[in-house]
């Protein structure tokens, strides 16, 4: 059986676990790394490394022909030590952005200072790191990135915030000023993504004009490098929506279930190098955690969507109870920001509802406690479509409202929790409570065997006075409400139809005085037209014409008041009447015959379709009569 031809490098090759030299000198040294051997020459090891000299020193008195030492933890391992006796031997050697930074703690680890060889193999890997890494930004990536199995030592060797500086300072620098020929990538740009200059590749990397060209390249750092560039480009001075779509970028990229609540902006390729190694392997739960303590103290729109999207992950992967409190109260600044499809959080626990209701309560109480000392980021990068004519109140009102309508369908959802919803926000939060009124409705029709004294604890959520005209119609015939809830959205309907026509009398009285008694009457021509500084206005008035109207105007409400006041004769019969109470149905009856006629059939019941009730076929037969005073109300 022929045995495999031993692998060689440059005067050295591998057999089974053992290095050894062609040299043809026999081995008076043994070096083990990583269970590796490496049978190699004291000579060319004690005059560059410190270390082993110092070992060789201190075994002289051993007077053994070969020794034997061992190297723990070294850095870069058996590869980079290789490289380092290629070097001791005078083999040439390449650095390279992939082993510069072992090279360089396995250089110091061995102490190949100048003291022992001029020109050393610490001081190359120096010289090289400042010519050749840091002035690139593609060898500087690819530099982090393969320095993960020596981190510690880089680190306190700063080779590591060296190059965090370096690409920090490159990515927050305008690209048109690094005065490379931006405007020819045609005919500059290799194979490999870099620059042409007189057909040499420089290896500086094409820049794009958008400010997010750099996401996709750190995208490849791992999540330790990813926070430390973070933190170090918020020192340089790098703008808060940057790093906030750096931050989502790599999240996205690297938390899969976070792109279902995006609306379908997944991380797109945005790099133009080349990178040859892989995505880093990421903990997604130390990710997330990570990530959130290094977003920016800031609102908008799209960045709203994006933490209740890490919300949501946070949930699916049992994240730390702080981690998970932060992104409430991060939400919570921006609440009135949000959409209804992002507020409906699922329930991932063992509990019996759709939607976690606890959580957004929470992030509702920190929308009342945040205050307004969180400021937008710029319109340019974070889209923020926000009605200037309702202040931010009003808006997390109609999004709570909505809300609750969302979640009342569901039929484990108890009263308790509807409640604690609505009533989370101050009453000055809503100028109308038709949102309320449509959300328990919903509640009762997805409920129906609550009893009248349930019903009649979720309707004090309801202001009936803040109930509009369509609202109150609406109410006073639907047959979900219990009979007192009926009582007074009739009682408080009349009051506003009270008011309302009592305001329109007050309207037509002043309109019914004589035209001089608001004019000048120097103002005022012969042909009736009246003169103003702003120039002439031709006012054309018939008198007998508007008395005629005026009169028949007050004839209708001197009807509707008679009809009022018939109606309240009623209600009092009805309410001294034992049997009448007696029949929910009947009540309605007595007191809707000719209250509320509606416009037409068709749109009599929005919410649901009911048996005609006596009351509407009453109104039917005399919609003729009061049709011009009712609309239809549709609440679904």
């Amino acid at each position: 059986m022929a045995l495999a031809k031993p692998k060689r490098a440059s005067g050295f090759y591998l057999k089974d676990n053992n290095w050894y030299c062609t040299t043809g000198l026999p081995s008076d040294l043994t070096v083990e790394v990583d269970g590796l051997f490496f049978h190699l020459h004291k000579f060319p090891l004690m005059s560059r490394c410190g270390k082993i000299a110092n070992i060789l020193d201190k075994s002289q008195d051993t007077h053994e022909e070969s020794f034997k030492i061992k190297l723990p933890e070294f850095p870069g391992g058996p590869d980079t030590f290789l490289v380092v006796v290629k070097f001791c031997y005078g083999v040439r050697v390449e650095l390279s952005s992939k082993n510069i930074v072992a090279v360089y703690c396995a250089a110091d680890y061995l102490k190949m200072t100048e003291e022992f060889g001029e020109d050393n193999l610490l001081a190359k890997s120096d010289t090289f790191l400042h010519k050749n890494i840091l002035r690139n930004w593609k060898d500087c990536i690819l530099s982090l990135q393969c320095s993960d199995p020596v981190i510690r030592r880089a680190e306190k060797l700063k080779v590591v915030s060296k190059c965090l500086n370096a690409i920090a300072m490159m990515a927050c620098t305008d690209p048109s000023l690094f005065g490379w020929p931006m405007m020819m990538y045609g005919s500059l740009q290799s194979p490999g993504g870099s620059i042409l200059w007189n057909g040499i590749n420089t290896g500086a990397r094409i820049r794009s004009a958008e400010s997010d060209w750099w996401f996709e390249d750190i995208s490849y750092l791992s999540v330790p490098l990813f926070e430390k560039l973070v933190r170090t480009m918020k020192e340089r001075g790098m703008r808060p929506e940057n790093l906030a779509g750096a931050i989502m970028y790599y999240s996205r990229k690297y938390l899969p279930g976070l792109g279902r609540w995006q609306g379908g902006q997944g991380g797109k390729s945005r790099t133009f190098t080349s990178f040859s190694m892989t995505s880093a392997a990421v903990d997604q739960k130390v990710l997330l955690e990570s990530i959130e303590k290094l977003l920016p103290e800031k609102k908008g729109k799209t960045f709203c969507r994006f933490l209740l999207g890490l919300l949501r992950v946070s949930m699916i992967l049992g994240v730390s109870n702080k981690c998970q409190e932060s992104l409430e109260r991060r939400i919570g600044m921006q609440l009135d920001l949000a959409t209804l499809d992002t507020l409906l959080i699922p329930t991932y626990s063992d509990s019996d509802t759709l939607y976690n209701t606890d959580c957004v309560e929470r992030i509702v109480e920190h929308f009342l406690s945040s205050g307004k000392n969180v400021t937008l980021f710029s319109p340019s990068s974070f889209d923020l479509e926000t009605s200037p004519s309702s202040g931010p109140l009003r808006r997390v009102s109609r999004l709570i409202d909505n809300y609750i309508a969302e979640i009342a369908s569901d039929v484990n959802l108890k009263p308790e929790k509807l409640r604690n919803l609505a009533e989370a926000l101050p009453d000055s939060s809503r100028s109308l409570h038709d949102g309320l009124y449509r959300a328990v409705d919903i509640y009762f029709k997805a409920h129906p065997w609550l009893s009248d004294i349930e019903k009649e604890k979720l309707c004090n959520i309801i202001d009936y006075r803040k109930l509009s005209i369509d609202a109150c119609a609406h109410a006073s015939q639907n047959v979900r409400l219990p009979l007192r809830i009926v009582l007074q959205v009739l009682f408080f309907e009349q009051l506003q139809l009270r008011t309302a026509l009592g305001g329109y009398a007050h309207v037509f009285d002043g309109e019914s005085g004589p035209v001089g008694a608001t004019t000048n009457p120097n103002d005022v021509t012969g042909t009736g037209q009246i003169v103003r500084r702003g120039g002439w206005v031709t006012v054309v008035r018939e008198n007998q014409v508007l008395r005629v109207d005026l009169e028949k105007m007050r004839s209708k409400v001197g009807e509707l008041e008679q009809e009022v006041s018939r109606i309240k004769q009623e209600v009092h019969k009805v309410t001294k009447s034992s049997s009448s109470l007696s029949s929910p149905r009947f009540l309605v009856r007595k007191l809707g015959c000719k209250l509320l006629p509606r416009a037409s059939d068709a749109q009599a019941d929005v919410i649901e379709s009911v048996v005609p009730s006596p009351r509407a076929s009453f109104d039917q037969a005399h919609s003729s009569c009061h049709s011009r005073h009712r609309k239809s109300f549709s609440l679904l």
